[in-house]
């Protein structure tokens, strides 16, 4: 099985688990301490429970993109819907929210969020962040919480991300990221790559890509960084090897340029 499948049977459970009204269902490295705490009391408010339940992020890139009314956001794995609707709420008025993700449970939840919450401003679309529906320069800002990491073609996912931002458009998205190289043993383990800590890239190999996609005003600020014992338990083996390797969540900024 392949990590795309291994994602999706993963976070279709997790939708399926907040649906039926059992616990959230998360697992160590997307939840406390990496997901704690993220979002206030007066956005948690705003939000029907389930969005919140559903969230397995790791910052809060509504927070920190700087959103303006009448701009258009498109989220890369939107999942339950939280930053979707968040979103909607700060580009409104005139402006609109997509959601883009590939699991049918978690869209289906997502729709019912949106549909409890009242916001209208938003469309939820099923696909893949290596291949968005959406046609070149159509939104203004791209936002994404702990999904980039999960890709295996994060160079495409990057691409995608340019080509469908307009000129001058903003790339902001919480992710994992790491100070130090992740050990291949590690790297190889499925569990750990759907649990956010595998497929986490190094800082300078972020920044690397988004240049190489066509970004400017690249900058990676940790919110928070984290020992290798936060991450899920790990094999004695692997857990030595990965000692000197910090993993962070990051806000990561970049913009396309105005001119070609």
């Amino acid at each position: 099985m392949d990590v795309k499948e291994v994602v999706k049977e993963r976070y279709g459970g997790i939708a399926s688990r907040v649906t039926s009204g059992a616990a959230c269902g998360c697992s160590s490295a997307c939840c406390d301490p990496i997901s704690g705490n993220l979002y206030g009391d007066s956005e948690k408010g705003e939000l029907p429970v389930t969005a919140v339940l559903a969230s397995q992020g790791c910052g809060n890139p509504t927070a920190l993109a700087e959103l303006r009314p009448g701009e258009i956001v498109l989220d890369l794995g939107s999942g339950g819907g939280i930053d979707v609707l968040l979103s909607a709420r700060r580009v409104s008025p005139g402006g609109k929210a997509y959601g883009l993700d590939m699991t049918d449970e978690m869209l289906a939840l997502a729709r019912e969020n949106q549909r409890k919450a009242g916001v209208e401003n938003v469309e939820f679309l099923k696909g893949e962040i290596e291949n968005i529906p959406l046609p070149d320069q159509s939104v203004d800002v791209v936002i994404s919480n702990c999904v980039i990491n999960l890709s295996s073609d994060k160079d495409r996912v990057l691409r995608e991300a340019f080509r469908v931002l307009k000129p001058g458009g903003r790339f902001a998205v919480s992710d994992i990221v790491t100070r130090g190289a992740i050990p291949e043993a590690l790297r190889k383990d499925m569990r750990l790559w759907v649990d956010c800590v595998a497929g986490a890239m190094e800082e300078n190999e972020y920044r690397a890509k988004l240049a190489a996609a066509g970004f400017e005003n690249i900058g990676i600020e940790p919110t928070r960084i984290y020992e290798a014992g936060d991450a899920p338990a790990l094999p004695a083996e692997i857990a030595q090897a990965a000692a000197h390797v910090r993993f962070m969540s990051a806000f990561v900024r970049a913009s396309r340029p105005v001119a070609p």
